[in-house]
């Protein structure tokens, strides 16, 4: 039997604007995405019965049709019957390190990696764009996970457009295991708050989205000033999030608080909290005086950096 393992990136936001409403009821959206070397291997074999099945050591992953990266194998399987039959079904292990319910796009790296897996196992020979296009079906994130780097997305999240590679910025990450915020909720309390700030005009959403193209966070992304980026960061969903939130405030907080942060944020619509550094051994100063202040075991704390790439092979046989 066939079989591939996979890198599978997270991601981080480096700016996020909510604009308005979409015809589609979603919001339309200008952020900037990274991909972060904090990474699951995920495991895509193939298997002589027609079934999909999922492993994980983690308790808090699902091994059933709510777990996203099942859901691909369903896609791929609902897209490419006559192949399906060819070759049959397929054994998903993810081996995870990303926090999960973090908004670090965990669950929708999984379902990149598993579109990519069976793509190489089945011989379909896909384009990324088509890779994409799959991916969008699944979830707003996951035709990013695909590819990866440092990328505009307008839309809701799946329109992408390549930025200049943001390699080796380090930072430190942090996430309440316990803790979770509905993605949901937040999108919907923004609304709640904040709608009546909203641009109407359809071609008024377009235009404010893609003016990010232009945008002060981008120019310093050119030019690659990793002190300028940090002090553009930028998350609209901190406005409901914090305040209600008291734990992910105190993190910001307390990140901001430290010598060699040179910014700090909460990525998507949380609870993770990250913060930018200069270098690696900052980095670890930095995570091992949040332990200090914060001794909860509950609270997990990583180092990691930004990466130019996204699902990447790792092995096959």
């Amino acid at each position: 039997m066939r079989s591939y393992t996979l890198i599978a990136p997270a991601k981080i936001n480096l700016y996020l604007e909510i604009i308005g409403d979409r015809p589609d009821g979603f919001h339309e959206l200008a952020m900037i995405l990274q991909s972060i070397d904090l990474a699951d291997q995920i495991g895509v074999r193939s298997l002589s019965t027609d079934t999909i099945r999922v492993h994980s050591q983690h308790t808090q992953v699902p091994t059933d049709k709510t777990n996203l990266a099942y859901r691909a194998a369903e896609l791929m399987v609902k897209e490419f019957p006559d192949t399906f039959a060819k070759y049959g079904g397929v054994e998903i292990t993810i081996d995870k390190h990303i926090p999960v319910a973090a908004g670090l796009a965990g669950g929708s790296t999984n379902a990149a990696a598993v579109l990519v897996g069976i793509d190489l196992l089945w011989n379909l020979g896909l384009t990324q764009t088509e890779l994409e296009e799959l991916g969008a079906v699944l979830g707003s994130d996951v035709p990013f996970c695909i590819a990866g780097g440092t990328v505009i997305a307008t839309g809701r999240g799946e329109q992408l457009s390549p930025l200049p590679s943001l390699d080796n910025i380090y930072i430190v990450l942090a996430k309440y295991r316990s803790l979770e915020v509905s993605t949901a909720w937040a999108y919907k309390t923004y609304r709640q708050q904040y709608g009546n700030t909203y641009i109407k005009d359809t071609a008024d959403l377009v235009a404010r989205a893609n003016a990010v193209h232009s945008g002060a966070i981008v120019k310093a992304i050119a030019n690659k000033d990793v002190t300028d980026i940090a002090q553009k960061l930028h998350n609209d969903l901190e406005r409901v999030v914090l305040p209600e939130y008291p734990q992910v405030l105190q993190l910001r907080e307390l990140f901001a608080a430290q010598e060699g942060v040179i910014g700090t944020m909460m990525s998507g619509s949380g609870p993770s909290v990250f913060a930018l550094v200069e270098s690696q051994p900052q980095a670890e100063i930095i995570k091992q005086k949040i332990r200090a202040a914060i001794p909860d075991e509950d609270l997990e704390l990583f180092v990691t950096r930004t990466t130019s790439h996204g699902i990447k092979i790792a092995s096959s046989v």
